[in-house]
């Protein structure tokens, strides 16, 4: 099968189009014939070696962590999925090796879910990796109907999805981001506050007493955090680990079927947008991760496999 891989850690120039052998389906797995795959920051960050201590590679890697496609085959043991469904995934596996920038890619059936027809594939695969780790923060930190919550960087690729989700969850959702995208929250429902200025003062403008829940996107942010929380609040990051010794959550996101059907369903319902910045054709993977490492990004960059 075709396949994008590096053979080394290195810079997007590492990456080549190559010949993989198609990945075999083991017990209680799917093998999933890719359609669209995103680019997600930590796809560059592991080819860098950023992760070297965290997680094994198996090189050639594929990169790629994100996937939509049509189930083309299932092991054994595999109820629930067969040939011809259309599924979704966040596909992180133990080790990193076979992602989902290739013709076909191998997963457990419980990392999977179903794609509802009102979905397209290009926002199916934009889903996974980030809604669920917004939505497994949220929830994790206890998220309740009628709480304000503060969401650092709600127009970033997590917090716009993150901010969806807490609204659709009954939350009041004020949100920071540079002013040009301000109307852009606004037409989720979010409030916004600029995040070149006092945060804390803007948040306290708009919510005196402070916030029940604070979700960090983007790091760096802890004392504004401490400054907007109410007593007994919570907080948590999906960047900033030191966040524990201030009585946080650092979470990092598992894959999980169950919860991305969740996501996948609102996204139908049209009550959850996946916005999408660009689309590439495999073999310009590299300029993919180029334009993601610009961090300049509003939307998924999206990766087009079968034609």
């Amino acid at each position: 099968m075709k396949a994008m891989t590096y053979d080394r850690y290195g810079d997007p120039d590492v990456l080549q189009l190559t010949d993989q052998p198609m990945p075999r389906v083991g017990p209680g797995e799917v093998r999933i014939e890719v359609h669209s795959a995103a680019v997600n920051p930590v796809d560059w960050k592991l080819m860098a070696g950023m992760l070297d201590g965290l997680m094994l590679p198996l090189f050639p890697v594929i990169p790629g962590w994100d996937v939509a496609g049509v189930v083309e085959s299932v092991g054994p043991d595999t109820p629930e999925f067969e040939p011809g469904d259309k599924v979704l995934a966040y596909a992180r596996k133990d080790f990193v090796h076979g992602g989902t920038f290739c013709e076909y890619v191998t997963l457990a059936a419980r990392a999977v879910a179903r794609k509802p027809d009102a979905v397209d594939w290009d926002q199916a695969a934009g889903l996974p990796l980030a809604g669920l780790t917004a939505y497994q923060l949220l929830t994790r930190l206890g998220l309740r109907q009628g709480e304000t919550v503060l969401i650092h960087n709600a127009a970033g690729g997590v917090g716009v999805l993150g901010a969806q989700i807490a609204r659709n969850l009954g939350a009041r959702v004020i949100g920071t981001a540079s002013e040009k995208n301000h109307d852009f929250l606004r037409s989720l429902d979010v409030e916004p506050v600029d995040y070149r200025g006092d945060v804390a003062q803007q948040v306290r403008s708009l919510a005196p007493e402070g916030v029940e829940l604070v979700a960090d996107f983007i790091g760096g942010v802890l004392e504004t955090t401490r400054a907007v929380l109410k007593a007994g609040g919570r907080h948590g990051s999906i960047v900033d680990d030191s966040v524990q010794q201030a009585g946080g959550l650092y979470l990092w996101v598992r894959p999980d079927g169950e919860a991305l059907q969740v996501l996948a369903d609102m996204a139908a319902q049209g009550r959850l947008d996946v916005p999408i910045a660009r689309t590439y054709e495999l073999e310009r993977l590299a300029d993919a991760f180029r334009e993601n490492q610009t961090g300049h990004v509003r939307g998924k960059l999206i990766v087009h496999v079968k034609r």
